[in-house]
């Protein structure tokens, strides 16, 4: 029996079992058919939008400065058709699991949410050229502001989340943690779309950082590669299901650095201006203009050849 033959005697069978999805939690709205947000439609729109925050940096149309505005006057109406059709989506599974089947709400929140968006823009442009200034007077190695735009990843991660948050604070589900985990997937820089995050945020290399979603950074801060901002064991309700909307992440306030693999656990406070070393752990808070740093070890120098106290080549 060849492939073919093999594949049409099993297909029906299959298929049948297959297609009872839009029976069951993860699958259909029996009105209106697959009813789940497209992850690389929602993929290309968080690049859309990138390339409209940051014109001519991003994107592959060749734009012209006369006739920049009504390149991003066009491609804003198609974004925005495309993410109000994404989210109704979204809005309706929703609404499937908690709440209903045949409300009317879903689109107008879906609306809701878009058009809020696109009126935040002017504003979270402002802030990532921000985000760009902080990278630039931090880096020494920076040789442009482009060359930031254009190459670093903690600014791709940075500006899917600005964009992710205002979704996620229009409550529209699924959307927001497709955007970041895209960047997540690009970058190695996991932010949690629920995430507050004040301007002038860098992320130097930025492989590692995680942010969990009830995270509040301040204006100004700096964090390192492998920087957790994360939480401790949470609690749980008399089923044994956690326990979620409490905050339970930390609060880094105005001008604080974080060295490289530090990790901050829980609802504490890092008071502004502080500097927390690499590798340190807290669990707790620390006073504003702090610095703290793990005792360091006294590394044992020779020459080459020579054993050290272990027997072995030092």
């Amino acid at each position: 029996m060849d492939l073919n033959e093999r594949i049409d005697k099993v297909l029906p069978k299959v298929v049948d079992h297959l297609s009872e999805c839009q029976n069951c939690k993860l699958g259909t709205n029996t009105k209106k058919g697959l009813n789940l947000a497209g992850q690389r439609a929602v993929w290309r729109i968080v690049d859309d939008l990138v390339s409209i925050v940051f014109p001519g940096c991003h994107g592959n149309e060749p734009v012209g400065e006369e006739g920049l505005p009504s390149f991003l006057q066009n491609k804003l109406k198609t974004i925005a058709a495309e993410l109000a059709d994404q989210a109704e989506r979204a809005f309706e599974y929703q609404c499937r699991e908690v709440y209903c089947i045949d409300c009317t709400e879903c689109r107008d929140r879906a609306e809701d949410a878009v058009a809020y968006l696109v009126e935040s823009l002017p504003g979270v442009q402002t802030i990532l050229h921000e985000d760009v200034q902080a990278a630039y007077e931090g880096d020494p190695a920076a040789k442009s502001s482009m060359e930031i735009i254009m190459s670093y990843p903690g600014i791709v991660a940075i500006v899917t989340h600005r964009i992710a948050h205002l979704l996620y604070s229009k409550n529209v589900p699924l959307i927001p943690r497709i955007m970041t985990e895209y960047a997540h997937s690009k970058t190695g820089i996991d932010i949690h779309p629920g995430a507050t995050i004040g301007s002038g945020f860098f992320i130097d290399h930025g492989t590692g950082v995680v942010i969990g979603e009830t995270t509040v950074i301040g204006k100004r801060v700096k964090l390192y590669q492998g920087v957790t901002l994360g939480a401790l064991s949470f609690p749980k309700d008399e089923e044994g299901n956690p326990v979620k909307g409490v905050k339970r992440h930390p609060n880094v306030e105005d001008g604080v650095t974080i060295y490289a693999e530090a990790t901050i656990l829980g609802d504490v406070t890092l008071g502004a201006g502080s500097e927390i070393g690499g590798n340190v752990w807290l669990t707790h808070d620390v006073p504003p203009d702090s610095s703290v740093y793990n005792t360091q070890p006294r590394p044992m120098i020779t020459k080459k050849g020579m054993l050290g106290p272990d027997g072995h080549d030092a």
